[in-house]
């Protein structure tokens, strides 16, 4: 599509088909929620990508087997987020930055032609958590889809420090020189999508913590800006 964007636009850019590549169950409403909430509220159809069952997570304890578990309760947060496509593959939670690029680029490629994907949405470079499953699932999606543009969850530096500093978390957050967008969303859809998650949220303080600080604010960096902004 014509990209037709004010460098200085505070509002998301105007596409038909977005597609989210994500690591881990969890990541498109814990970290992409309200995002994606906008998307859908602007008429975007949003499509998710993500690598991993999560069953290697500390905190879900439960008699079936977790990735299951997970699967579940992704497919019914994505229904609360309104996404319409839901893509779960099943390479190893925790290890994801050892597994081939190009074999994660391919099923990248794949999927953005499918469902004819005009933006990709990622977490930011450094993975938002410090998690390296989050790191290579944003490189395998520019390596994957090059010819998209890629708009990349990020957290304000501040917010990163304070929870750093108050559970000692590897939070990678990015100064306000570096944020492109500051979008101000509304987190209703996105604590019900949260609340799908059962396995994850009933004990998440740092999750709750982070959207306090949060507020009605999220801020985005463009990875990769389309050709109006390029340049």
């Amino acid at each position: 599509m014509a990209w037709a964007l004010d460098p200085s636009s505070r509002e998301l850019p105007p596409v038909e088909s977005v597609l989210v590549v994500c690591a881990h169950p969890d990541d498109e409403s814990f970290g992409l929620g309200a995002l994606l909430d906008r998307f859908v509220e602007a008429g975007a159809a949003v499509s998710v990508l993500c690598f991993t069952r999560g069953e290697a997570s500390t905190l879900g304890v439960s008699d079936a087997a977790l990735g299951d578990v997970r699967r579940v309760e992704l497919t019914d947060a994505a229904v609360t987020l309104g996404v319409g496509r839901v893509e779960l593959l099943e390479h190893p939670d925790g290890s994801l930055a050892g597994e081939p690029l190009d074999m994660l680029a391919g099923a990248v490629a794949r999927v953005a032609e499918e469902v004819r994907a005009d933006l990709l949405v990622v977490f930011d470079e450094g993975g938002v958590t410090g998690h390296p499953d989050h790191c290579r699932a944003t490189e395998a999606a520019l390596a994957g889809a090059p010819a998209l543009p890629a708009l990349a969850w990020a957290l304000p530096q501040h917010v990163a420090e304070a929870l750093n500093a108050e559970f000692g978390t590897t939070f990678v957050g990015r100064p306000e020189a570096e944020v492109d967008l500051v979008l101000r969303v509304d987190r209703v859809r996105q604590q019900r999508a949260i609340a799908c998650h059962t396995s994850q949220s009933g004990d998440n303080p740092v999750l709750e913590r982070r959207l306090s600080l949060l507020g009605e604010t999220e801020s985005l960096r463009w990875l990769r800006p389309p050709p109006s902004l390029a340049g």
